[in-house]
């Protein structure tokens, strides 16, 4: 793995990149820069997230028509909220062009398959598939500890037994506290992991050790973000999914510019140590 550079940069060094203090009204900023960035060309972004509601919609199909799933209906939306980190790559590298002044046609996003960095990319982002299959699986489990391994009958009668019986209202506990962990893993590895790797080489181990400072540097300012990318994604699943062909557009510039807030600049001089 060492000559892909994986675990560490291309020199076999581990940097440890300086993660600043932000405030709440760096919050703000960042989501404004986000929309920002979104409206310059909101057609071409609309156009790269539409796959985002699509695939929703046909999860929601497949959960409800026959496959014996419909217990798996709310972990699936709930959990696309893990891989969104990784879903929206091609979208800080449109941010990272528009800020250098180049050309952001959307085709630009597809640029990232000639990072540098694309070996620690793709192993965060296997990571992140493994934290989502593992939280449908924890999903599952809770929903068979409860209610045994008959599947629901239908919808109705499933929102009627989660509702209004005591086991319902402990499958709605249990499973928003596990959803809640495996969230707060994903947003302490990886809040700023992959513009970090898109805009400078240091290797997956440095982006997901940066991402854990960031988030015990600013505890607050890193959980209203974690809450106002989980409000915002709950908004724009509303509407049968189809408000993240926006919401995600908007959420994954900003995370580009909450990179910029949180990072300092590369220097020449960097605390290096060999691996």
């Amino acid at each position: 793995m060492a000559s892909f550079h994986v675990m560490s940069d291309a020199r076999g060094m581990h940097v440890q990149p300086t993660v600043r203090r932000i405030t709440t009204a760096d919050l703000m900023d960042v989501l404004r820069l986000g929309v920002e960035d979104f409206w310059a060309k909101p057609s071409h972004y609309v156009f790269m997230c539409l796959i985002y509601p699509v695939v929703g919609l046909i999860l929601a199909q497949w959960t409800t028509s026959g496959s014996n799933a419909i217990q798996l209906l709310y972990p699936l939306m709930s959990g696309f909220a893990l891989l969104g980190p990784f879903a929206a790559i091609g979208l800080y590298e449109i941010s990272r062009r528009r800020e250098l002044g180049m050309d952001t046609s959307w085709w630009h996003a597809l640029d990232v398959r000639h990072s540098p960095a694309l070996p620690a990319i793709a192993v965060i982002g296997v990571m992140l598939v493994a934290l989502f299959l593992l939280w449908l699986y924890t999903a599952q489990s809770i929903y068979t500890g409860l209610f045994g391994n008959q599947p629901p009958a239908s919808i109705g009668g499933f929102l009627r037994e989660v509702l209004t019986t005591p086991k319902g209202w402990t499958l709605i506990l249990l499973g928003n506290a596990a959803g809640f962990v495996f969230a707060a893993i994903v947003l302490a590895t990886t809040v700023v992991a992959f513009p970090l790797l898109l805009d400078r080489d240091v290797g997956a181990v440095s982006a997901i050790e940066t991402s854990a400072r960031a988030v015990m540097t600013n505890p607050l300012q890193m959980a209203l973000w974690g809450l106002m990318v989980a409000v915002l994604l709950v908004i724009g699943s509303i509407p049968l999914f189809a408000g993240l062909a926006v919401v995600m557009p908007v959420l994954g510039h900003a995370t580009w510019h909450l990179y910029r807030r949180v990072v300092e600049p590369e220097r020449a001089q960097q605390d290096r140590r060999p691996m």
